[in-house]
């Protein structure tokens, strides 16, 4: 497969020398030529992508599934334990890939190996398949010649994190199915049932009781005004989406998340576990600290933490220690602050941080089965006070209705 090479405009972002997050555009034949080239000048490559062309335009970017970037990433291990270059690895897993974006990546990846990239630069190029971290573990393996081991460890941290999401998205299930059902049998009440009651009592200008016609009254406003209440709820859903692609408020929205009741607990207890997960995989795979914290940071998925680990990364290079900046955030409750501060004393970062992880992961387990037992009972309340309540006013005005006949 022969390869282009003509220069394409790539946007980056990265670490410069003195810590600082700079951004900028290069022109290049690859994204791995402009990896390698920050690489050369000092920098901390984050994300290396290709500027899209006017002419193209993405509502939103494919990812690939983890769970086959999960199985790709042992295969490539089994291959390069075997003694099989690198190069001839990729070409025969790209023969066996069924995923159509992950197969193609991969050939563009081999493209890149044979303009002279690293695998590592090869794969900054695909943040759809390969995330931040994962690349500068590579960045780490292939520098000390132990790619085939790292990557079984870059597998077992997905296969982890894949079995905490299926955990995760399983227990939410049943709450969702719950509260749709409810909406559902409002609406379908609201929209069908109601109305013909109208028109019933309307014949029979009868004098309904309070709970009567306030059902009505909003049964009436919903069937007049629904456009409007649809396009309110339009006008604050793009207001969310707006509000997560903006940096400000992002940082406004993750913020209050953290401190929403159960949510705010669940949501603090997932990013520990994914900052100690991600921050022991980077350290066992020779990853500077420096440079560990930083691709942690990134991997937080939540403002308000990126933030705070950036700030700790910088005191901690001022030469302040970890446990200390680390406390000072406020945000890492006690249990956490103790294992950083052994693993620090004794040199066991890495394994401190592992355990860590292990027990936010059983954390999470235990507080999402206690919230969805909460959850789903309230649903109930909430659905069977609604429909009670309608059912009180239909069935109180037609014993009214039959009162005054009689």
């Amino acid at each position: 497969m022969s390869r282009d090479n003509t220069l394409n405009k790539y946007r980056y972002e990265a670490f410069d020398p003195s810590g600082a997050r700079v951004k900028g555009i290069e022109s290049a034949i690859s994204s791995g030529a402009v990896h390698l080239g920050l690489l050369e000048k000092g920098f901390q490559p984050i994300e290396v992508t290709e500027k899209p062309n006017v002419l193209k335009f993405e509502i939103t970017k494919k990812k690939v599934p983890r769970k086959d970037v999960m199985n790709f990433t042992r295969q490539l291990a089994v291959f390069i334990r075997s003694g099989i270059p690198i190069m001839e690895a990729l070409e025969v897993i790209v023969e066996e890939t069924q995923n159509k974006l992950l197969r193609g990546i991969l050939l563009r990846m081999v493209d890149d190996l044979r303009s002279g990239d690293t695998f590592a630069a090869a794969a900054s190029g695909h943040p759809e398949a390969f995330p931040t971290f994962f690349v500068g573990i590579l960045e780490s393996a292939e520098m000390t010649g132990n790619l085939d081991g790292v990557l079984n460890q870059l597998a077992d941290y997905i296969d982890r994190d894949q079995k905490a999401r299926s955990r995760i998205s399983a227990a939410l299930v049943y709450p969702i199915v719950v509260s749709v059902m409810a909406v559902v049998t409002v609406v379908v009440l609201g929209a069908f049932v109601l109305p013909r009651f109208v028109v019933f009592f309307n014949s029979l200008h009868a004098k309904l009781p309070l709970a009567t016609r306030l059902l009505l009254n909003a049964s009436g406003f919903v069937s007049k005004w629904w456009y409007i209440l649809f396009a309110l709820l339009v006008a604050i859903i793009a207001g969310f989406i707006s509000m997560r692609r903006s940096p400000k408020g992002r940082r406004v929205m993750d913020r209050v998340i953290l401190k929403l009741p159960v949510v705010g607990d669940l949501t603090q207890t997932a990013i520990l576990e994914r900052v100690c997960r991600v921050l022991s995989s980077m350290l066992r795979a020779g990853v500077d600290l420096p440079r560990s914290m930083t691709i942690t940071a990134d991997s937080a998925n939540n403002a308000v933490y990126r933030e705070a680990l950036y700030g700790i990364r910088d005191e901690m290079m001022e030469g302040q220690g970890l446990a200390g900046p680390i406390a000072r955030t406020g945000l890492f409750p006690g249990a956490a602050r103790q294992m950083f501060r052994v693993g620090e004393e004794t040199g066991s970062l890495d394994q401190q941080l592992e355990v860590a992880a292990s027990y936010y992961n059983r954390e999470l387990e235990t507080k999402l089965e206690r919230a969805t037992s909460l959850f789903e009972p309230a649903i109930i309340i909430i659905m069977g006070v609604v429909v009670g309540f309608i059912a009180v006013a239909l069935i109180s005005a037609m014993y009214g209705i039959y009162n005054q006949v009689q």
